[in-house]
Order: structure tokens, then C-alpha cells, then sequence
């Protein structure tokens, strides 16, 4: 999610049934079931889709107290820039629907370096605004029901969504609300699988829509939606000379 892309910046396995049997007197779960029950807690499917553009600024907090300043700024369907600013020097992360680039100046690199293909997946994911259980079928996705995990006392209801590429992300879902509380992203990168959990939280509701606040350990101020965005901003910068 936004917090490993900002810090620096399918699933193999045996197939498991889209819906679990029901017992006795309890109604049967099914993965198609439970999207369309978080899609309407978040607000429902076209207000989601009538999301263009976003913007969330916010808080990254590390060990010693010490707070970086976040911002992520999205475009549909396809464009994402992240920035994390820290003792005046910024990190930028950007997917402009065609290719990625980066500037790294805590690891020494202040010119912008463009992103390999697997480094760029989460930019990938991240730029879509609307999250991947919104029309997931359009997508090309396939979703799967895996039950239920404790989640802090929590009996999560856990979805995963396999993307075309083979990458996966398992939602973990509020038994009550149907809002994320988890998520866990599974990426291939140069051949071998990286996996990152989030947990979030705090939703508020912005437009008619409900956005998690809390994504650990970066809390977002304030999130603006459908306001003017210079699509330059994606591209990678041109040179100078």
C-alpha cells in the first residue's frame, strides 16, 4: 500500500472454493457476496467510480518521534504520484500509466531514475483509485474466498484477488462493516515473491465516499477528491539542459 512505496520509493498454491458451505442455520459466504457488501459500506460501486482524482496528504511516523510529511495525488485510472518530504529533502515515486520513475535522495539520488516494470507494480495498484475489488471482473481479476483470520480479536473475512499478472492481494474484511482492516500484497519481483501487510483504519467519510485515515504508520490529514490535476506531474521530468 502507500506506506512500502513511499518507504522507498497468482499466488501459487492449491485452488480453494470461490464460496464456503454453510452450517446449520448460518447462510453460505461467497467472495462475490462480501465485494459487494464493502463496495456499498464505502460508499457504493458508482460513487466510487465517479472518483477522477484524488489527493491525501498526511503523516509518515518513524522510530525517535521523528514525522515525515506524505502526499499521493492519483489520476483514473491509471496515474499515481507519491512524495515524502523529511528534513528538506523529497522522495518522489510516480506512475504516469506508461512507465515509472523515481527520486531517491536518502539513498543518494537526486536526479529522477526511471523504474524497472516489477518495481513499478505497486505504483501500479496504488493508481487505482477505486481498489481492486471495484469491477474486478472488467479487470481481468479472479477473486477467492479464504475463510476467516483473527485480526486483533477480529474474525476477518479474507478475500483474495488475483490480478492478470499473477499477483494477488488478500483483503481481510470487518465481519460487521465490511470495510478493509487488512491487506496483503503479494508481488513477484525479478522472480521471487515479496509480501507486505498493512493494517488500516479510522475511515472518514469524503463526497460520499469512506477512505481509510489510518494506513500504519502513516496517518492522512485530508483527502481531496475530483479537484484539477497537472497530468505533468506523472511524467518523468524533463531534462534540464
Amino acid at each position: 500500500m502507500l506506506t512500502r512505496l513511499l518507504l522507498v520509493a497468482g499466488l501459487a498454491g492449491l485452488a480453494v472454493p470461490a464460496s464456503l458451505p454453510a452450517y446449520a442455520g448460518e447462510p453460505a459466504v461467497d467472495a462475490e457476496t462480501l465485494i459487494q457488501k464493502n463496495l456499498d459500506a464505502r460508499g457504493g460501486a458508482d460513487r466510487l467510480r465517479a472518483v477522477r482524482s484524488m489527493r491525501a496528504t498526511g503523516k509518515m511516523r518513524f522510530g525517535g518521534g521523528i514525522e515525515a510529511d506524505v502526499t499521493m495525488v492519483a489520476v483514473a485510472p491509471d496515474k499515481v504520484r507519491f512524495e515524502l518530504s523529511l528534513q528538506g529533502l523529497t522522495a518522489v515515486n510516480a506512475w504516469n500509466g506508461k512507465e515509472a520513475w523515481a527520486i531517491q535522495p536518502f539513498q543518494g539520488r537526486r536526479d529522477p531514475q526511471k523504474t524497472s516494470e516489477d518495481d513499478a507494480k505497486g505504483l501500479i495498484v496504488a493508481a487505482d483509485i477505486g481498489g481492486p475489488l471495484l469491477d474486478w471482473k472488467a479487470k481481468g481479476s479472479k477473486v477467492e474466498y479464504l475463510g476467516t483470520e483473527d485480526i486483533d480479536g477480529t474474525d476477518a473475512h479474507k478475500i483474495r484477488v488475483t490480478f492478470k499478472n499473477g499477483d494477488s492481494r488478500v483483503v481481510f474484511l470487518d465481519p460487521d462493516h465490511f470495510l478493509e482492516i487488512r491487506i496483503e500484497d503479494h508481488q513477484f519481483v525479478r522472480g521471487q515473491e515479496q509480501v507486505s501487510t498493512t493494517d488500516i483504519g479510522e475511515y472518514v467519510k469524503v463526497d460520499g465516499v469512506y477512505f481509510p485515515f489510518e494506513q500504519a504508520p502513516m496517518q492522512l490529514d485530508a483527502i481531496e477528491l475530483n479537484k484539477p490535476v497537472d497530468a505533468a506531474i506523472f511524467d518523468f521530468p524533463a531534462s534540464k539542459s
